[in-house]
């Protein structure tokens, strides 16, 4: 589509390649890719975070999204549909798609007899569901925001109130939201890091996050916005219950937004093999593989994680279960306990071994282009060691949560520690992240969780 028709904002011109990536669903425009950067017809310089369209050299419209000018990614599309106006009903029908979703691909996948799988899931998922650098998830009554671009971050007084509005609409009780904007990336886009509760207004007068984008306005208050009074009284310790097992969740200092909500299905694909096995849960981290595989009838279940706090977190969330009666909890690297099991044979009988279930859920190995080799050689070294302590009919379940070790790397990796073990594996499952975190086609980047279960043949 050529732009006839005057556009109130500020036009980049970019390049053929990024035009390309446009047309085929991708959402980034690189620093690279542009060509030149149009005022409005105000005449006034573009701000940083402001809307913008995003059109080939021959006027040509590609879409329209948000401008970091401190990023190495330039623009983040949000719409590529010339008739979209960015006010209070764009956002709100972006925030009420997101919830409908999360309704639909979850709300009939519970447990029998346990809480709703949508208590606790990822309502916003940043570029895949048209809200770039956000993550928005749920702990029953309270919501954890990540804001990592400087768009979404000027964008907060007016979507961070639809949120509350829309899932109240739903009968959904929210206290707050929670705000998590500790992240490194934030200093990339030129954003001040810090942790707290989100108050009405906050955002509006900052100096760092500047004034609501073009074209919008700060959403009005909802009832279900808390007042200031009561966001003093907020707690940021949460009990939250996934697949009917309860957590102790610190909200302000557990890793990323408070628990890795995105193994949710995953962890019940590992309680479903788990009965009468002896079962080794690697980078336990607050226990969640590890109790889905105790309440599934496991015979002993052992956790590793190299994090004292963690390991102490994930024995109590066993004692609020009152699955600790057949659970063990240990401190070590697990790249060092490993081997040490298969050379210390009375160290792995007091551990509890011999296992004949191992779950591996390691940290992203990889967080570049530049690091995947030496990621495969990590991924093939625990994989390797896992299936040289297992005995012919084991069980591995084994993943990576690096969107650069991509599902090829990932089972390259697999097939050579099979290799190297002399072991031949027969596959059960090939899954990925729950579909609160859906894989947008086209975007790569989306898809970011391998996980593979397999006997040992």
């Amino acid at each position: 589509m050529s732009m006839h028709q005057a556009r109130p904002y500020p036009s980049v011109v970019v390049t053929k390649k990024a035009a390309h990536l446009a047309k085929s669903g991708h959402p980034w425009v690189f620093e690279g890719e542009v060509l030149d950067v149009q005022p409005g017809p105000d005449g006034n310089p573009v701000q940083n975070g402001d809307v913008v369209d995003v059109v080939q050299q021959n006027g040509t419209y590609l879409g329209t999204g948000l401008i970091s000018q401190l990023s190495k990614i330039r623009v983040r599309l949000v719409t590529r549909n010339a008739n979209d106006r960015f006010d209070q009903n764009f956002w709100r029908r972006k925030v009420q798609w997101a919830w409908e979703y999360r309704k639909t691909c979850m709300g009939s996948r519970a447990l029998p007899g346990c809480e709703p799988d949508t208590n606790c899931c990822r309502v916003i998922f940043s570029e895949a569901d048209g809200f770039p650098g956000l993550t928005v998830d749920r702990y029953e009554d309270v919501l954890v925001a990540q804001v990592n671009t400087v768009g979404m971050d000027r964008l907060r007084p007016v979507i961070f109130p639809l949120l509350l509005e829309v899932l109240r609409d739903d009968d959904q009780d929210i206290r707050g939201i929670y705000q998590r904007n500790d992240a490194p990336s934030r200093l990339k886009e030129g954003l001040p890091q810090y942790k707290g509760w989100w108050q009405p207004g906050d955002g509006t007068d900052s100096e760092s996050a500047g004034q609501p984008a073009v074209g919008t306005q700060p959403a009005a208050d909802t009832e279900a916005t808390p007042s200031n009074e009561d966001l003093d009284q907020l707690s940021t310790r949460v009990m939250v219950r996934e697949n009917g097992i309860a957590f102790d969740l610190d909200l302000e200092n557990s890793q990323k937004t408070g628990f890795f909500l995105d193994q949710k299905y995953n962890r019940r694909a590992v309680r479903e093999l788990s009965r009468g096995r002896r079962v080794l849960d690697c980078f336990s981290h607050v226990g969640p593989f590890g109790l889905n595989a105790a309440a599934g009838g496991a015979e002993f279940v052992r956790c590793v994680d190299v994090s004292q706090s963690a390991v102490d977190l994930a024995r109590e969330n066993a004692r609020l279960n009152g699955l600790d009666q057949n659970m063990g909890f240990t401190c070590a690297n697990v790249l060092e306990y490993l081997p040490r099991l298969r050379q210390d044979h009375a160290f792995a009988k007091a551990e509890g071994g011999p296992f004949d279930l191992i779950v591996l859920d390691p940290p992203a190995f990889t967080k570049s282009r530049s690091t995947v080799a030496h990621a495969l050689k990590g991924y093939r070294e625990i994989n390797q060691a896992a299936l040289q302590l297992l005995p012919r009919g084991g069980y591995l379940a084994t993943c990576s949560c690096s969107h650069f070790m991509t599902t090829e790397l990932l089972q390259k990796a697999i097939a050579e520690a099979a290799h190297n073990a002399n072991v031949q594996l027969k596959q059960i499952e090939q899954r990925q992240q729950a579909p609160d975190h859906p894989v947008l086609w086209g975007v790569p980047q989306t898809h970011y969780l391998d996980f593979f279960t397999f006997q040992v043949v």
